[in-house]
């Protein structure tokens, strides 16, 4: 819901006419009864909880140690990249997270500044959903996971995986890893705020546009940026 919705859609389209919405099946989408619901579910947790306490985080916090957060999840993220940039045989993008975890966990200081980029090493960013796109597993029905939002069969089977590579897995005690990954949850609802004012004057269904946005944005992931061109048609 905070992440990859507020992301990805910034880069998507607005919805069919609200008339035709009810004689309209996407294929994409066999499962939109129930991904409306929880939809809507995350959208109430998200204004209720998550939202509020991201505003008082994002007051209360200086900037350069909102940075310094971001940039500490951001480095246990780059391990993940790194296994799945194995897994899919770019062996000079795995090098490049290797070597960005390395220096941002030392000089860096477990990640809180990020000398590799300033070193030119360059983020990728790759998860196992993408891993299982390349190796050819189609995309599935869209699904929205609880809290985490906007998902597919295929990327909520990657996420699963993603969890396990993830070094916040592993701390103990497991209130410190659950506070973890809640602090990382409030820093990037907090960091995309503004985003969702844009959502809010550009979405004539904000259910269709985030959806529309995030599968959009997943084909591109998958094939780093230049999908085949009947693929980048599809939507």
């Amino acid at each position: 819901m905070v992440g990859l919705a507020l992301i990805g859609m910034l880069t998507g389209c607005a919805g069919i006419d609200s008339r035709d919405r009810d004689a309209y099946q996407d294929p994409r989408d066999p499962w939109e009864r129930y991904n409306r619901d929880m939809f809507n579910f995350n959208e109430s947790v998200d204004q209720t909880f998550i939202k509020p306490v991201a505003k008082g985080y994002k007051k209360l916090m200086p900037e350069a140690l909102d940075r310094g957060v971001t940039n500490f999840f951001t480095n246990m993220d780059d391990v993940t990249s790194m296994v799945n940039n194995l897994l899919q045989f770019k062996l000079t993008h795995a090098a490049s997270d290797f070597g960005r975890v390395a220096i941002n966990s030392t000089l860096g200081l477990f990640g809180f500044f990020d000398v590799a980029t300033n070193m030119n090493l360059p983020r990728y960013d790759e998860d196992f959903g993408q891993t299982l796109g390349t190796w050819g597993v189609d995309s599935g029905p869209y699904l929205v996971l609880p809290v985490f939002g906007p998902s597919s069969a295929r990327d909520g089977v990657g996420f699963v995986a993603d969890w396990y590579t993830n070094p916040v897995t592993y701390v103990r005690p497991n209130g410190v890893q659950w506070g973890l990954k809640g602090l990382n949850l409030i820093d990037t609802r907090a960091d995309l705020l503004g985003a969702g004012r844009v959502l809010d004057q550009a979405a004539l269904d904000r259910y269709e546009f985030i959806r529309d946005a995030f599968l959009q944005k997943r084909q591109y992931d998958v094939y780093d940026g230049d999908p085949p061109l009947e693929d980048a048609f599809d939507d």
